[in-house]
């Protein structure tokens, strides 16, 4: 397993400080040195060298090398990657969860649960059965007239293996495509589209066909948090987004993302993020080239990518 490791590594750290397109469908790659916030689709993530750290709601989980999670919804994260030293920087791969690729494996339907997988982002050992089939479709990137058959293929074979392990439960109930997991899923779509807007959750839980009560305790298990706090990590990513890369100022940025008070915008940013907002973009802008943060969005080819 350590040789087919690092293999694998070196093949990974042919990319770039952000995540890059591999060629092969729905697979990513990346060699980063910095932070991680982002909303991450669903996927299954292997860290292969250094470890990641991941902050959903009040939950903070830790990857290290060899291990993998799976994401079974859009759910906004803050997080870190932490390299071994400089040459050893942090590698990972992503395969973007394709739900009816899932389901072409389900061969038996009575292993589906009525309830959605616990999405507590548990770190999970990955086989080295799973390791081996990752190397295999890491090398079809030097094959490209081979990649468009057997790609599929050790697709299956990595989805295969991780419907085996502890997380297995969780991709069953992603392939079902009335199952409490899509129902979820609606809810969390609307918010992403309407991050900006007050809501209430009465609607929201009609949408998804549930009780109140149910609906707050399906949507926790699979996001780590409730909707408020689902939409209010939305505006806070958002947020710092605008602040990095566009113009406006903190104020006008507390609006533009929906909130009423720039106080209160400006306490939960820095709570989330250990500063206010001027000063933790000031910390990025200068100076040049000392620190800089990783807006971590594999790249998505697909429809089914997006999230």
């Amino acid at each position: 397993m350590e040789n087919a490791l690092a293999e694998l590594r070196s093949l990974v750290m042919r990319a770039n400080d952000k995540w890059t397109d591999t060629g092969l469908p729905r697979v990513a790659m990346v060699r980063a040195e910095a932070c991680a916030d982002q909303v991450y689709p669903p996927m299954l993530h292997l860290v292969l060298q250094g470890r990641k750290t991941l902050s959903i709601a009040d939950d903070v989980r830790r990857y290290p090398a060899g291990s993998y999670f799976v994401v079974s919804v859009d759910v906004p994260a803050t997080g870190q990657v932490h390299a071994e030293d400089q040459d050893q920087p942090y590698l990972a791969v992503s395969l973007t969860l394709d739900s009816e690729v899932i389901a072409a494996l389900l061969l038996d339907e009575g292993k589906a649960s009525n309830a959605p997988g616990d999405a507590c982002f548990d770190a999970v050992t990955a086989s080295p059965e799973m390791i081996d089939a990752w190397l295999r479709m890491m090398r079809l990137m030097d094959r490209p007239d081979e990649a468009g058959v057997l790609a599929p293929m050790i697709e299956r074979e990595i989805l295969f293996r991780a419907l085996q392990g502890s997380l297995g439960e969780m991709l069953r109930d992603m392939a079902r495509p009335e199952g409490r997991l899509a129902q979820i899923r609606r809810a969390t779509h609307w918010i992403r589209e309407h991050y900006t807007e007050p809501f209430r959750v009465e609607p929201l839980a009609g949408m998804a066909d549930m009780s109140v009560a149910a609906f707050y305790r399906h949507f926790r298990s699979v996001t780590g948090m409730t909707p408020i706090q689902y939409q209010k990590r939305l505006r806070l990513l958002r947020a710092r987004w605008l602040l990095l890369f566009d113009t406006l100022d903190a104020t006008s940025i507390a609006y533009t993302v929906g909130y009423e008070s720039a106080s209160q915008f400006s306490r939960e940013y820095a709570r989330l993020f250990g500063l206010p907002p001027a000063r933790d973009a000031a910390r990025f802008k200068i100076p040049a080239a000392t620190s800089r943060p990783g807006i971590e969005v594999p790249p998505r080819r697909e429809r089914a990518r997006q999230g």
